[in-house]
């Protein structure tokens, strides 16, 4: 029986814990019933459990036949600050709080095919579930990783999968090398002097000054940066002001930085110090500029990225696979582990729907077995990789 057949026999009842958990979103670092849930399950498996790590993580271990491998699956399990909007009899009971990215589907997934795994034992040395908190741009896996993950816990490699709801549905995307864009988030303070709204030449308008930087940051792509190399520098907070009739005294402008170049990744830095601060000076405002490393570049080593792409085709048919899709200027936190420790990062197609991040977005149930069947799959036949 293949992997897919058998988890699909009880994929009811991993949809009833994934729309359970969609249905009590819990932000990063706050993922205290998740990592409970998620906790009893393994014990229910006889899987060793360990909590704690990083904040809310749940690391599983799991012994198989005797081997030395040790192979790493990984899925995140925090939600978005997020407002759902829909009429789902699973929708969100949290105000405020959504799955609007499918970490619930990847924890469920795992789940999934932690109990295969459990109950079929096809695989040699060591099985390692990652449970990781905060995957949202507060830094989880490093939260992990300093709690000493992989020294607690020693993989040879390590894999994860994500939804993809640009579809084609059931298809696995993998590519080797960089495949999700670095990514930083700025802070732009200004501090002007707050005037009447009647009396502007009292005053220095921090909404002017901010409008501003917003517009000439658009600069920096198009006329810095090298037109063959990606990058995307995105304001997505404007902050001022709190009444009709009155020049605020400050403002606040937020957003984030996408490259996959470091010497790129470093002039749009500079360049965003240059032009706020600059502007600032013209206006006569004080600029702060805070600008936060927050993702790294995801690099799939070649090998196992080819791995990945040969086990979906195996479970799926080679129809289905893509072994050199599009990088994506998306970030993701799991390529701290990758500079840890080798493996591959894989997409997972679903049926067409509202996008990532989107109030409406609802995980593709339908995927449970395919991503558990995958990433099971993945650690029976690296098991028994001889070094």
């Amino acid at each position: 029986m293949s992997p897919i057949d058998r988890i699909t026999g009880y994929a009811d009842e991993l949809t009833a814990i994934r729309r359970d958990l969609h249905a009590h979103p819990e932000l990063g670092f706050e993922e205290i019933r998740t990592s409970g849930i998620v906790a009893g399950h393994l014990e229910k498996l006889g899987i060793e459990v360990h909590r704690g790590l990083g904040k809310t993580g749940v690391v599983g271990v799991l012994q198989g036949r005797p081997g030395a491998r040790r192979i790493g699956l990984r899925a995140d399990m925090d939600a978005l600050p997020i407002e759902e909007e829909s009429n789902l009899p699973y929708r969100s009971t949290i105000p405020g709080r959504m799955h609007a990215c499918g970490h619930d589907g990847h924890t469920t997934m795992l789940l999934g095919a932690a109990r295969y795994l459990a109950e079929t034992r096809n695989f040699d040395g060591t099985a390692v579930f990652v449970f990781q908190p905060a995957e949202e741009g507060l830094g989880g896996a490093r939260a992990m990783i300093a709690d000493g993950l992989f020294q607690k816990f020693p993989v040879d490699e390590i894999f994860a999968i994500h939804n993809n709801p640009n579809g084609p549905h059931g298809k696995i995307l993998v590519r080797p090398g960089p495949a999700m864009a670095a990514a930083d988030f700025f802070d732009i303070r200004v501090a002007g002097r707050g005037a009447h709204a009647a009396r502007p030449q009292e005053g220095i308008d921090p909404v002017l000054v901010a409008t501003a930087i917003t517009q000439a940051m658009q600069s920096i792509v198009s006329r810095n940066a090298d037109p063959l190399k990606a990058a995307v520098v995105s304001i997505t907070q404007i902050h001022a002001g709190a009444a009709y009739n009155v020049i605020p005294e400050t403002a606040h402008l937020a957003g984030t930085v996408r490259t996959f170049d470091p010497a790129l990744r470093e002039l749009v830095s500079m360049r965003i110090r240059e032009i706020a601060t600059g502007i600032g000076t013209a206006y006569g405002a004080r600029v702060e500029v805070e600008i936060r490393d927050v993702f790294s570049v995801l690099e799939n080593s070649p090998d196992h990225a080819a791995a990945a792409a040969e086990t979906a085709a195996e479970l799926f048919g080679p129809e289905h696979v893509d072994g050199s899709s599009t990088p994506h200027m998306g970030s993701e936190d799991f390529a701290d582990m990758l500079q840890a420790v080798p493996g591959a990062y894989a997409w997972l197609g679903a049926k067409p729907g509202p996008g990532l991040h989107n109030a409406s977005f609802d995980f593709d149930d339908t995927l449970i077995p395919l991503g558990a069947a995958f990433l099971a799959r993945m650690v029976e036949r690296r098991s028994v990789i001889t070094a």
